[in-house]
């Protein structure tokens, strides 16, 4: 099974209205698509999370093609979120996308996110139906694979990326109040817990604090 992160571009002209709002208005920084639930009348509910102006987004949505209410939640720091109802066959761009994320063998990961005219998202399945929903892509749209490789399952989780030692040394430096503040310990309390020089003990330490916060401040969130 493979898994390839992808980004999407969308010719401005061949754009939908709803496409701008999402990928490209100067009131919003970005959106992240987080869930969505298809009905059998054709409408999809779909979750956003909006950086941005959500009144704006609110107002102007149900303005445009296939976009029907949508219903604010309060803010939360920075971001708000909305339930949008749509119809994405109404339009032939979001038409075409729908169709590419219902082929049988793929399975299209959350979140989405749209920012500076793109479209972020990771996608997981056969390579043949991989190579067919790319090959079937909107013509409007500019599709470039960022990244190729197997899907790991279980072993994405952040933690999973860390060796042996790497926890080891985590283990150690918590329970001694490591990362406590005031600090409760030092590299030289860490290395002697592991039995090795203060050197190896600040290496693997620095080695698993880095793949942690890689994995922190990743927008999708581990690795795929």
């Amino acid at each position: 099974m493979k898994r390839l992160r992808v980004t999407a571009a969308v010719d401005g002209e061949s754009a939908p209205a709803f496409y701008g709002m999402l990928a490209d208005s100067p009131r919003v920084a970005e959106t992240h698509l987080l869930e969505w639930n298809t009905t059998s009348e054709g409408v999809e509910t779909v979750l956003f999370g909006i950086r941005g102006d959500p009144g704006q987004f609110a107002a102007a949505a149900p303005q445009t093609d296939g976009i029907g209410s949508v219903t604010l939640s309060p803010a939360s720091g920075e971001w708000t979120y909305a339930l949008v109802d749509t119809r994405p066959l109404s339009t032939s761009l979001f038409a075409a996308i729908h169709r590419a994320r219902a082929r049988p063998g793929l399975v299209v990961r959350k979140p989405i996110v749209y920012r500076d005219g793109e479209m972020h998202f990771r996608v997981v399945g056969e390579s043949d139906a991989l190579q067919a929903a790319l090959a079937e892509g909107p013509e409007a749209m500019d599709v470039r694979v960022e990244s190729v490789g197997t899907f790991r399952g279980a072993l994405d989780h952040p933690g999973t990326r860390l060796s042996e030692r790497q926890r080891e040394a985590l283990a150690a430096a918590h329970d001694l109040g490591y990362y406590e503040r005031p600090r409760g310990a030092t590299h030289e309390d860490v290395a002697a817990a592991l039995d090795c020089a203060p050197s190896t003990a600040s290496r693997h330490l620095q080695a698993a604090e880095a793949k942690l916060v890689d994995a922190a401040l990743d927008e999708f969130g581990p690795a795929v």
